[in-house]
């Protein structure tokens, strides 16, 4: 593709959601950016939820995890279904019962003012750490299609990824958002779709066969009942994708903040069982082309593999204009998704959990948002850049490597919180919160020495129940629980 034709539908696509951005976002109040009035149709907010959850790492690396991990990414997505299913029955009722703007809320009316702002800090964290890493596959398929061919240093291009972002959402934040998703969501699934039609079309297939063809390659095999030590092993994968589904959406202010946005607590509910059904398809579908484009670069000559597979396969493969078009657009669409929103989820944990901009006079708030805003565009400009020179693994397995370590001790203290009476020693959950992860570190250093097996995404779940004893060593009987 030429420079000028990527830069074409850039501009174009982004153009779309300029436009979008000014029909929805006539307010720039902040019950307008924080939670859209508590206004958006849940089956509008459950589409867009499919590409925030998915976002630019599922859209690359996923198809491209297939060679490595085979199927059993999908005894994750399994557990997910777990997961959502907490979500949907447990955490929601509650966040629409204390009626939050900021899901952290509750940590400070459950134990007090240090587990609240700890649990604030740690999504900060999870969440500027999981932006970066999105938003670093896009600047980079962006910076090889066209930025490097026009002399753009990769900072340069980082920043004009980010700045955009914050042209469509510093006036109405989640209320943009919203109506943005459901474009960007469908963009990314029709790049898919396109992909496989015409994959279908190269070997001259019906869809049945080109299933048939996936089902066959060794590479589809889904389950893995036979090595408890394998990182692949069911219960490992499939509880680790429960737990990552509850603390990665459930306990995310960036995911809970659009299910805020909701006009009721039934329709954020419905919302969350459609999009987690919904969700299973969408990512078999991805693992589906991962096994078919290794088939085709195997058959054409094309030594790719990894997070290099779609990329080069759709803008270099031969697959044709259309493709490496759609691909580009699917790319944008994913990573955008996933980071318009997290920016503006930061902003508002920010605002509500650190600034406490509530009690601040009417009118100084929304400068105030606005300069947050910019601060955390800035903010994630240089973790991008830190992480361009330090990242040596798959992108996915990156995030959800990061995720175990940084939403570990948001689980322990809302498990604690939910599933116990007791009160907790406050100004001592920093320290436990600190000390958890740092636990994990060595014993993930150190599993294959020590225990003879490796420690994978159930390190989760290990550091939550770290946070969990940690809290009830320095408990002790209260009230009732909230």
């Amino acid at each position: 593709m030429s420079p000028l034709l990527v830069v074409s539908v850039i501009v174009a696509y982004f153009g779309v959601l300029i436009l979008i951005a000014r029909l929805t976002g006539r307010n720039d109040d902040n019950d307008t950016f924080f939670l859209g009035n508590r206004q958006s149709p849940w089956y509008v907010v459950a589409f867009g939820m499919i590409g925030a959850s998915l976002s630019g790492v599922t859209f690359i690396s996923v198809p491209g995890w297939v060679e490595a991990s085979q199927f059993s990414y999908m005894q994750m997505v399994l557990g997910y279904l777990v997961g959502y299913t907490v979500i949907a029955l447990v955490l929601l009722p509650l966040y629409y019962k204390l009626n939050l703007t900021s899901i952290y809320g509750y940590l400070n009316q459950r134990f007090g003012f240090w587990s609240y702002k700890t649990g604030a800090f740690y999504f900060l964290l999870s969440r500027t750490v999981g932006a970066a890493f999105r938003l670093f596959l896009v600047a980079t398929v962006l910076q090889i299609a066209l930025f490097d061919a026009l002399g753009v240093p990769f900072v340069v291009t980082v920043m004009v990824t980010i700045g955009l972002i914050w042209i469509y959402t510093f006036r109405s934040g989640i209320k943009t958002i919203i109506w943005t998703d459901t474009l960007q969501t469908a963009f990314m699934l029709l790049a898919v779709i396109i992909t496989l039609v015409l994959l279908a079309g190269y070997w001259d297939l019906s869809f049945y066969e080109l299933w048939a063809k996936v089902d066959s390659d060794p590479n589809s095999r889904i389950f893995f009942f036979d090595d408890w030590r394998d990182k692949r092993f069911f219960a490992k994968q499939f509880l680790s994708g429960a737990f990552i589904a509850i603390v990665m959406t459930g306990l995310d202010q960036d995911m809970m903040q659009k299910n805020l946005s909701c006009k009721s607590l039934k329709d954020a509910q419905k919302n969350m069982f459609w999009f987690s059904g919904i969700l299973v398809f969408v990512n078999l579908m991805f693992l589906a082309l991962g096994v078919l484009l290794y088939q085709y670069a195997a058959e054409t000559g094309f030594e790719v593999s990894g997070d290099q597979l779609y990329p080069t396969l759709a803008t270099q493969g031969g697959l044709g204009l259309a493709v490496g078009l759609f691909f580009l657009l699917g790319l944008i669409a994913a990573a955008y998704s996933s980071a318009d929103s997290a920016l503006t989820s930061l902003t508002t944990s920010f605002c509500v959990d650190f600034l406490d901009i509530k009690s601040k006079p009417e009118i100084e708030q929304p400068q105030i948002r606005k300069k947050v805003h910019i601060g955390f565009s800035l903010l994630l400009v240089f973790v991008i850049v830190v992480f361009k020179q330090i990242n040596d693994q798959s992108v996915i397995a990156a995030v959800f490597t990061a995720a175990g370590y940084t939403y570990g001790p948001l689980l322990g203290l809302f498990a604690f919180g939910l599933f116990t009476t007791r009160s907790v020693n406050d100004k001592r959950i920093p320290i436990i919160a600190l000390l958890a992860p740092l636990i994990c570190y060595v014993l993930s250093y150190n599993a294959l020495s020590w225990f003879g097996f490796s420690l994978g995404f159930e390190l989760l779940i290990i550091n939550g129940g770290l946070t969990f004893i940690g809290a009830l060593l320095f408990s002790s009987k209260s009230k009732a629980i909230l």
